[in-house]
């Protein structure tokens, strides 16, 4: 943001200031007078708000002393508010705009929005003599702001500290640099990009299995498939498919892991699968429709109990020339243990973390695993206050501490020894992909199953969470009971839970997490701070109906759409979208207007549970007028998998 001089508070000589000033961001556009020409300009938006309409003071050269006309000539329309001849509150001269609608003229040396101030000037600041502004900010002190290749620091007062001629570029808030960030040249398909600290480029390359070419014009890679087309959402050209620990006898033979991926455009979209230098294989994928991509089970990363290790390309790269969804089936038909996760697109991961998993049970381990896209990744971790007993192993210590380098398709697989190793900090120097999840666990009463989601960044999580129970199969009026777990992000949490549910309400380090078993209950948890909720579906010994445990994130308000495409796989017995949406929200499934929705304990939120068929190739669009949260699960007898159907992934302050 640049400001332009407030009045005379410098009294140090800037020969050069004075004609930089005008060309600041909040420059102001002023007619001057003989009168005003001692002035330095004054800071300020050139508009003025006169019923809706765009005022701008224009000089002309050829009137007189004191006197601006009209450059930007208006016929047959509303000319009140216009002025050519000297009006009351202007002496010595006349001040037109060239704004349409009705403005106001105030007295000498007094102006508010639309009014005209000492005679010969207008500005859109309230003025209380020379020197002084009350209607716009004054530049900070210590901004560094530029003009013409030189670098000023803001006085804080309407001046500049200090002022260096650059020898290359200037860019406002660094100041001298070597060039200008994001600013990039092509060779080819070659792009050399301006770093994000101006001091040094970057070389990479235009991805042609991306769809994408260097544009010369432009300085960046250009096509669908552009981060900056693409946006902060699950939604992308760009994914890393990780096989995780399932029971060793689910993980293959008959078994088959699988990725399905869901063209979101009207155009073909050809699909390349790699591992390593490795081509795996490649397919298309029709416009508006999915394509079940069966992969190989990939030993390292999902077979036996530990140690932790680190797995050189022990992801699969999945790379399309269109947007589209993908997701992962671990494994895909439906069996007594699995479960499945919505797979984020490179473009919108972050290097920071927060893990949610299961404790460790009979024998089993929970697990997290974490996925680098760029070679010389390191990672950090820190327990949490349950998660300090670990498989040691792959630069990860017996205490739940430690570091490992990872490269581009590599994956840590960490194990737990005992303990939860949920609240677990996965902090890196570059983008990394994380998972959280469980070999094969109970989550009482139930049998043996596979947990697995991908977690949320850190950056795109919020306060503000609304929880409810999937429906029971077959009878999908009852509520399926589930277990909540509220983790906070950072030191001295304070949780509000609407209505009250009894527990601990008060998390006093980052890590730590309160949990709500077995209910059915609803209800809104929120927070200043960000947290993270996970629940986790329970078995079908309990008599709550046909499935088995699964895992799922929860998206926050915050982070809702009003339109998705997912995919349920029509192996299963049944597959459901559960849709949490404002009251009053007109919503669609598969273009089909959505009835069945009952209030929640959340003031102001309803939910629907809202079978999908598998009459088709397992597609399902969700559309609405107002933005709404889902998720999607499938089930059948001691069997069952739950994933977020997708979310924005728009970076939040905290």
């Amino acid at each position: 943001m640049r400001y332009g001089l407030l009045g005379l508070h410098d009294a140090r000589p800037h020969a050069r200031l004075g004609a930089r000033s005008l060309s600041l961001s909040f420059s102001v556009s002023v007619s001057v007078s003989l009168l005003a020409l001692a002035l330095a300009p004054a800071c300020g938006d050139s508009s003025v708000d006169t019923d809706g309409g765009t005022a701008a003071s224009v000089t002309d050269p050829s009137a007189g002393p004191g006197t601006s006309s009209n450059t930007d000539a208006q016929t047959g329309g509303d000319t009140s508010g216009q002025t050519s001849s000297p009006t009351s509150g202007q002496t010595g001269g006349s001040t037109t705009t060239t704004a349409t609608g009705s403005g106001t003229t105030d007295t000498p040396g007094t102006t508010t929005s639309g009014t005209t101030d000492t005679p010969g000037t207008t500005t859109s600041a309230t003025t209380d003599g020379p020197g002084t502004s009350t209607g716009e900010p004054v530049c900070p002190q210590g901004e560094i702001v530029c003009e013409d290749g030189v670098e000023l620091v803001c006085d804080g007062m309407g001046g500049f500290e200090s002022e260096t001629d650059c020898d290359s570029e200037c860019a406002d808030g660094l100041g001298c640099v070597l060039c200008i960030p994001g600013e990039g040249t092509c060779d080819g398909d070659s792009l050399t990009l301006c770093n994000d600290q101006g001091d040094g480029y970057e070389e990479t390359t235009c991805d042609g299995l991306q769809g994408l070419s260097c544009d010369p014009d432009a300085g960046a890679c250009v096509g669908a498939c552009a981060p900056q087309v693409l946006g902060l959402n699950y939604i992308g050209c760009d994914y890393y498919a990780t096989v995780l620990p399932q029971h060793d006898s689910y993980n293959g033979g008959q078994h088959q892991y699988a990725i399905t991926v869901s063209n979101t455009t009207g155009d073909p979209a050809e699909i390349t699968v790699t591992r390593g230098a490795n081509t795996v294989t490649t397919d298309t994928v029709a416009p508006d429709s999915v394509k079940v991509i069966n992969l190989p089970w990939i030993n390292d990363t999902t077979k036996t109990q530990g140690p932790s290790k680190l797995v050189v390309d022990g992801s699969y790269r999945v790379r399309s020339t269109r947007p589209v969804t993908v997701y992962q089936y671990n494994p895909l038909s439906a069996t007594t243990t699995n479960d499945a996760s919505i797979l984020l697109p490179v473009n919108a991961w972050t290097p920071n973390y927060l893990v949610a998993a299961w404790k460790q049970w009979g024998g089993y381990p929970g697990f997290y695993t974490v996925v680098a896209r760029e070679d010389g990744t390191t990672v950090n971790v820190t327990p949490s206050a349950t998660g300090s007993q670990v498989q040691a192993g792959g630069g990860i210590a017996a205490n739940g501490t430690g570091a490992a380098m990872l490269n581009e398709g590599d994956a840590l697989v960490v194990y737990s020894s005992n303990g939860d190793l949920t609240g677990t900090l996965v902090n890196a120097d570059k983008p990394v992909e994380v998972f959280g999840g469980h070999k094969c666990t109970q989550v009482p009463p139930g049998a043996c199953d596979h947990l697995e989601d991908n977690m949320f960044p850190i950056e795109a999580l919020a306060k503000d969470y609304i929880v409810a129970p999937t429906a029971q199969y077959p009878n999908i009026n009852l509520k399926k009971p589930h277990v909540v777990k509220v983790i906070a992000t950072e030191a001295d949490t304070q949780l509000v839970f609407e209505p009250d549910q009894g527990v601990n309400t008060t998390l006093a380090n980052p890590g730590d997490f309160v949990e709500i078993n077995n209910t059915t209950n609803d209800f809104r948890v929120s927070s200043e701070k960000k947290i993270m909720v996970a629940l986790f579906m329970v078995g079908q010994s309990g008599n709550t109906g046909e499935s088995d445990p699964a895992m799922v994130i929860v998206a926050p308000t915050e982070q809702f759409r009003t339109d998705y495409l997912v995919h349920a796989s029509t192996t299963w017995l049944s597959n459901y979208v559960d849709i949490i949406a404002p009251d009053g929200a007109s919503v669609e499934v598969d273009g089909a207007v959505v009835n069945s929705f009952t209030p929640l304990n959340a003031p102001g939120y309803s939910i629907a549970h809202v079978p999908l068929s598998n009459n088709g190739d397992g597609n399902h669009t969700i559309t609405s007028n107002q933005k709404v949260g889902i998720s999607v699960y499938g089930v059948q007898s001691y069997g069952s998998y739950w994933y977020p159907g997708g979310l924005d992934l728009n970076l939040i302050p905290q």
